[in-house]
C-alpha cells in the first residue's frame, strides 16, 4: 500500500468509532512482527520509534528498517516519530523519511507548549509530515527498566488535560493530532488507573482533531473500550507487546538446555507471543478490516 500520515489513518478512525493502535518498535524483528498482524487483520498501522532506541548510528538503521517493511506492506503504514523534544531530532526524522512526529513539550507551561509545537508545526507540514502534541501531561512510569518502578495507581505526576486549554492549543498551533492526559501513565501499572471519562467525553466533543491516549497498556479493557466509544482514536502500545516478547523468550530459554542456538529459533516463541498481544488489541479496538477497499 502506501507510506502514510496520521491525517487519513485517524480521520478515518473517527469518523468510523475505532481507534489505531501505535506500537514502539525497537527493532527489525518487532517492526515486522507488527506488520504482518496488519496485513492479517487487513487494517493501517503506526510504527513508532522511541527516542532510547534511535541513539546515533541506530537512528539511520531503524529508520531504514522500518520504511523499507512500510512500502512492501500490504496496508498502508505510518511512521512515527514518539516523545521528541528537541527540534534537531525532529528534522532529523524528517529528514529520513518518518511520515508524522510527536513533539512532547506537556511539561512547559502552557504558553511555550503552544510556542514550541507551534513552530514544529509550521516545519512538518511543509513536507506533509503530521504533527502530535500532548497536552496536560500523561505521568512517567519506567518501560524497560526493574519492577521496582511500577507506576501506582493511575501513574505519578499526571495533570489531566483542561477543555478550554485544549481549544486554544489546537486552534494556536494547527496541529494534527493531540494526546490528552485523562488518567494513564506511561509504564507498567502496580495498582489500577483511574480514568476521567468524562473528561474524555468532553475533551473529544471539543476537539477539531483526532485525540490520542498514551500509556494504553495495562489500562483495563473496559477502560479502553468505553474511551474509544468516547472518541479516543489513537492508543499507544509498547509495555505490553515487551510483557508478550520477554514472556515468550522466558518460557523457550527455562525448557532448552542447549543455548547455543540460532536467534531466529529463540526468538520464534517470543514473536509469536508478541503477535497474539498485537492482534488482540486490533480486535478490542475495533480496528480490523479497515483498509480492504
Amino acid at each position: 500500500m502506501a507510506l502514510v500520515n496520521l491525517n487519513g489513518i485517524l480521520g478515518d478512525a473517527r469518523r468510523g468509532n475505532y481507534a489505531v493502535p501505535a506500537f514502539d518498535v525497537s527493532n527489525y524483528e518487532m517492526a515486522r512482527a507488527v506488520v504482518d498482524v496488519a496485513e492479517e487483520v487487513g487494517s493501517p498501522v503506526i510504527l513508532m520509534g522511541l527516542k532510547p532506541d534511535l541513539t546515533e548510528e541506530a537512528f539511520d538503521m531503524m529508520s531504514l528498517i522500518m520504511q523499507t517493511i512500510a512500502r512492501k506492506a500490504e496496508v498502508d503504514v505510518c511512521i512515527h516519530l514518539d516523545h521528541a523534544n528537541e527540534f534537531d531530532l525532529i528534522k532529523k526524522a524528517i529528514a529520513q523519511g518518518y511520515s508524522s512526529v510527536m513533539i512532547d513539550a506537556s511539561q512547559k507551561p502552557l504558553e511555550e507548549n503552544i510556542r514550541i509545537t507551534r513552530e514544529i508545526t509550521n516545519y512538518a507540514h511543509m513536507y506533509g509530515v503530521s504533527v502530535e502534541a500532548e497536552l496536560g501531561h500523561v505521568g512517567d512510569g519506567i518501560v524497560g527498566n526493574s519492577e521496582n518502578a511500577a507506576k501506582e495507581n493511575g501513574g505519578h505526576e499526571s495533570t489531566l488535560t483542561k477543555p478550554e486549554d485544549m481549544e486554544r492549543f489546537i486552534a494556536e498551533t494547527n496541529v494534527d493530532a493531540l494526546a490528552v492526559a485523562i488518567g494513564t501513565s506511561h509504564g507498567v501499572y502496580k495498582g489500577t488507573p483511574k480514568l476521567d471519562l468524562r473528561l474524555m467525553d468532553e475533551l473529544n466533543r471539543r476537539s477539531k482533531v483526532p485525540l490520542v491516549m498514551h500509556g494504553g497498556s495495562g489500562t483495563p479493557e473496559k477502560d479502553l473500550v468505553k474511551s474509544i466509544k468516547l472518541g479516543m482514536c489513537k492508543i499507544n502500545i509498547f509495555s505490553d507487546i515487551l510483557n508478550g516478547y520477554y514472556s515468550g523468550m522466558k518460557e523457550f530459554l527455562n525448557s532448552t538446555e542447549n543455548l547455543s542456538i540460532w536467534p531466529s529459533a529463540g526468538n520464534k516463541k517470543a514473536l509469536e507471543n508478541m503477535k497474539k498481544v498485537i492482534l488482540e488489541k486490533y480486535k478490542l479496538f475495533g480496528a480490523t478490516d479497515k483498509g480492504r477497499k
